[in-house]
């Protein structure tokens, strides 16, 4: 970054904290606590498949104390870890954390690392080769530190005593006992591979012979062969049945499909009768969707732990095969008899509400002195600043909020019974961001904060919009409003923690060559809303308008409609308004 440019902002952004503007703290008295949401777990919002711009085939997701990581397929040549605080991994701090060494039985062909958490450490299972496939045989890595980020040591091979061909492993913990579950042949030729178990006496060793579980059977799983498929396994637990879902059919074909193994209730494992199969495959692709070869998938909890989520590979063209493979994710729900709900695979399209507590990114530690680090920006911007805080003090305490060490503003945290939120604005530098808040005097308790701003792209796009890709944009994206009657886009899943006024901002470019105005209104409220005018100007050249708006406490939409120019709007800012 220019650093002339950021002094000249740095100073504003001083001037504004100085002259009390663009800082606000929420109320939290006992005249007051009827506005506050008592469930309020976030600002919510939607997010688009797909997880990541580049490809993700064979993707295994965990989600431990505010990150999400995911391992995949890299190019098959290394062992690469992604870490968000979203379950979003376009933004993503992203590391190679292995390499194989040259020459030996597993240095070509690294597929399907899989990534988890046992026994207070962190491993990877991987498949891997010396360049031929009949070869193949999983090896399993040990992190040296408790930073799944950081470097592993290579632990050896995983087998049982057969030693035939093996991939797709991964370890099932169930009743405090470990079992490996992998995807294998029965004798030394490639006809087909099967579902495998066996006992294991820690990570690293499987300590009984293998348990055939599974044969690819079934119609659907023999799709695209000989030879015939189960593979990709991944562990599913509810209410105290265990699953395993793995993938059926050839991985190269748009028939790639997920299929379901299911555990009689606190019956042994390692007998193949106590296992039922699904007849059908529970996610398949959909050509309405546009999904094709949805499979190799894992699962993963929302932030708060409240909800169950899937995430899975899919390509966009029924020609694609092993190209173009990119994650997704959709939430997972159970009917009242216990039967796991997926549903069809969900478009590109379609804006999905982000999983519960996404977005709230919780101190180590809640106390007077905290950091949160990893906070990405794809530009330099200025970003609202939702801040939780503890104050029991009965006086009105001031914290200093800095970002990378480049600025200091002040906001004031009110007197709050139970947590208090305060609102500001800061200024984040494109890349990562370290956001670090002192309360003055060490009194009181910072819990967490969020950033409460709603990209374009990932809203819904109605009738008179249209999402397009924009390297210059927020998020890299936008929606470009044509001009008519009719809604434009819909931002959902708007939560805030209290009914008020809110301050709106919409980032927008204008380069019609006159000026343009957008309808906008809070679904629900009465009237038509309120205009907003965007002077043309140049393309590219985002400029923010605000209104205010009447919000409920918990979930809102907001909706932008009937514009009279050609807008291309970037993203949408809430902060709490002054004019209350």
């Amino acid at each position: 970054m220019n650093p002339k440019r950021w002094a000249t902002l740095t100073a504003a952004v001083l001037l504004v904290a100085a002259a009390g503007i663009g800082v606000w703290a929420m109320k939290d008295n006992a005249n007051e606590a009827s506005e506050i949401a008592a469930d309020y777990n976030g600002h919510g919002g939607t997010f688009k498949n797909t997880l990541a711009e580049i490809d993700t085939p064979d993707p295994a997701v965990v989600y431990k104390d505010g990150f999400y990581y995911m391992t995949f397929t890299h190019n098959g040549a290394d062992v690469m870890v992604m870490k968000s605080r979203t379950i979003d991994f376009k933004q993503a701090e992203r590391k190679v954390v292995w390499y194989p060494d040259m020459g030996t039985n597993y240095s070509a062909e690294l597929w399907a690392p899989e990534i988890q958490f046992l026994q207070g450490k962190w491993y990877i299972y991987f498949a891997a080769d010396d360049g031929q496939n009949e070869n193949h045989r999983m090896f399993v890595l040990e992190a040296d530190t408790d930073d799944p980020m950081g470097s592993y040591t290579f632990k050896g091979q995983v087998t049982d005593d057969s030693n035939k061909w093996a991939i797709d492993g991964l370890a099932m913990e169930l009743d405090k006992k470990l079992y490996f579950v992998w995807s294998g042949w029965e004798g030394d030729i490639n006809l087909q591979q099967n579902t495998y178990i066996a006992p294991m006496s820690d990570p690293l060793t499987i300590s009984g012979p293998r348990v055939l579980l599974s044969e690819p059977d079934l119609e659907w799983e023999k799709a695209g062969g000989p030879p015939y498929i189960n593979e990709g396994h991944s562990i599913l637990h509810h209410n105290g049945q265990v699953h395993i879902v793995y993938s059926g059919a050839g991985s190269w074909t748009p028939f790639y499909a997920l299929g379901m193994l299911s555990l009689k209730q606190g019956a042994d494992p390692l007998v193949s009768a106590n296992w039922t199969k699904a007849q059908e495959p529970i996610l398949k692709m959909d050509e309405e969707a546009g999904v094709y070869g949805p499979g190799h998938n894992s699962f993963v909890t929302s932030p708060d732990g409240s909800e169950q989520w899937i995430v899975y590979h899919g390509t966009t063209s029924p020609t694609d095969g092993w190209g173009n493979r990119k994650a997704r994710a959709q939430k997972l729900a159970w009917d009242e008899a216990g039967v796991l709900q997926i549903g069809k695979p969900l478009s590109l399209d379609t804006a999905i509400e982000v999983p519960a507590g996404m977005g709230v990114f919780k101190a180590r530690e809640a106390s007077a002195d905290v950091s949160f680090d990893l906070i990405p920006s794809n530009v330099h911007t200025t970003a609202p600043l939702l801040i939780h805080y503890q104050n029991d003090t009965g006086e009105k305490l001031q914290a200093k909020v800095s970002v990378s060490g480049e600025q200091a503003i002040t906001v004031e945290l009110p007197q709050a019974e139970g947590t208090g939120y305060a609102y500001a604005d800061i200024e984040l530098a494109a890349g990562m961001n370290e956001i670090h808040i002192a309360i003055e005097d060490g009194k009181g308790a910072i819990e967490a904060i969020e950033l409460p701003r709603y990209e374009a792209e990932y809203a819904a796009a109605g009738a008179q919009g249209e999402t397009e890709e924009n390297m210059f944009a927020s998020g890299g994206g936008k929606v470009v409003i044509t001009p008519g009657e009719g809604e434009a886009v819909r931002f959902a899943n708007i939560q805030v923690p209290a009914s008020g006024k809110y301050e709106i901002r919409l980032a927008a470019a204008n380069s019609s060559g006159s000026d343009g105005e957008l309808q906008i209104r809070a679904e629900g409220s009465k009237g038509k809303g309120d205009r907003v005018i965007f002077p043309s100007g140049k393309r590219n050249n985002y400029q923010t308008q605000s209104v205010t708006l009447q919000l409920k406490a918990g979930k809102n939409a907001i909706i932008l409609e009937n514009a009279t120019a050609e807008i291309h709007v970037d993203y949408m800012d809430i902060s709490r308004s002054s004019a209350q």
